[in-house]
């Protein structure tokens, strides 16, 4: 059986990206979108802990740009994406308000779900994105969606996010084997990072090939590596198109690697689930210098457009601290809003039904833990 460290040697890379297929003006917006992807989520852990006021844990995205960038440059505004935990990249990517996103952090009534719904369940309809915490959770949900789409005959799209730890869930298979049967526009993309929270892969999967699976229930798929932003677009937008035309769903399985603890703004190293040699190798691979060497080289980009971009976003991402800070907490009598469908019965009353559980409190976490 390969060895972690032997998965990353072997993890197949160009020696250098290619431009070739993309246009200059669509290789600077992937680059655009990387940087901001990494300037947010550094913003945001910087100031996960000095205040304290951020209302939620978060799973940090750093060193995972390349795929939200290169996948959501092809979509539409109304075509579907479905994430799990790790989810800011492709909120960002997909169009989603850097305000809202970070009002809903600080659990304001201003947020994408009015500060309900923090970082695990972030949403936002106005851009057709959805997240869930709940592993593998949205991508049956993500099937539902590219059905309705073929049933109104709209064209859209549906993207399903996973990581590799999804493909420990059966759901995924069972969706898999729904979407080729439907021909559903559908468009998978399992994030493998090596690791579901401390645990490699090689320890949960006896084969590591999780595009091959995809191929039994029908579905055709490929491995590329996941820090090619240019690559990554060029595979996307040919399979998007493929989906759009009624031709059926893809799989893409894109092999990159998280900078930062599971969970969190810290390291979490000290578990040593991890060799640092390999860490240190992955960052050596940084996607977003990757695509920026490229363009430099090509005369695409220049050290004042680059310039230009680190300001724009600080002042951006300034901005959102502000009108996240300043918006108002929800008021106490939002509390049930959106919460149970109006045909459901009154809220009170189950509210009324769940406070008469026999659920001691004592026994309540006085602590987040890892999830």
């Amino acid at each position: 059986m390969a060895s972690i460290r032997d998965n990353v040697q072997n993890t197949k890379r160009p020696a250098k990206p290619t431009t070739s297929g993309v246009s200059r003006a669509s290789s600077l917006d992937l680059y655009c979108t990387m940087l901001r992807i990494r300037r947010v989520q550094e913003a945001l852990v910087a100031e996960y802990h000095p205040a304290d006021e951020i209302r939620c844990p978060v799973h940090f995205c750093i060193g995972q740009e390349a795929p939200p960038a290169g996948v959501a440059a092809n979509l539409r505004q109304d075509d579907y994406v479905f994430t799990g935990h790790r989810s800011h990249g492709y909120y960002m990517a997909k169009g989603g308000s850097l305000n809202r996103l970070f009002a809903e952090l600080y659990g304001k009534s201003t947020g994408s779900n009015h500060g309900k719904a923090g970082h695990h369940e972030l949403s936002d309809e106005r851009v057709n994105f959805y997240s869930g915490a709940i592993v593998a959770g949205t991508i049956p949900i993500a099937a539902g969606s590219a059905l309705a789409a073929q049933m109104r005959g709209s064209e859209q799209v549906t993207v399903a996010v996973f990581g590799d730890g999804a493909a420990d869930q059966g759901i995924l298979y069972e969706t898999l084997n729904f979407a080729a049967l439907k021909k559903l526009p559908m468009v998978f993309i399992c994030e493998n990072n090596l690791y579901s929270t401390y645990s490699r892969q090689t320890a949960r999967q006896v084969d590591c090939d999780i595009a091959g699976r995809s191929r039994a229930f029908g579905v055709p798929s490929r491995r590329m590596y996941g820090n090619d932003a240019l690559g990554i677009f060029r595979a996307a937008r040919q399979a998007i198109a493929r989906a759009r035309k009624g031709q059926g769903p893809y799989l893409f399985e894109l092999e990159t690697y998280r900078w930062l603890g599971h969970v969190g703004p810290e390291d979490d190293d000290y578990l040593n689930y991890r060799p640092m040699d390999e860490l240190d190798a992955w960052k050596k691979r940084c996607p977003i210098a990757s695509i920026e060497a490229t363009l430099l080289s090509r005369g695409a980009l220049d050290q004042a457009k680059i310039d230009s971009l680190e300001a724009q976003y600080a002042k951006e991402i300034d901005n959102a601290f502000k009108f996240a800070k300043s918006s108002p907490f929800p008021e106490p009598d939002d509390l049930l809003t959106n919460v149970f469908s109006e045909d459901s019965g009154k809220p009170e009353i189950k509210l009324e039904e769940l406070l008469e559980l026999p659920f001691d409190f004592s026994q309540a976490e006085t602590a987040p833990l890892p999830y």
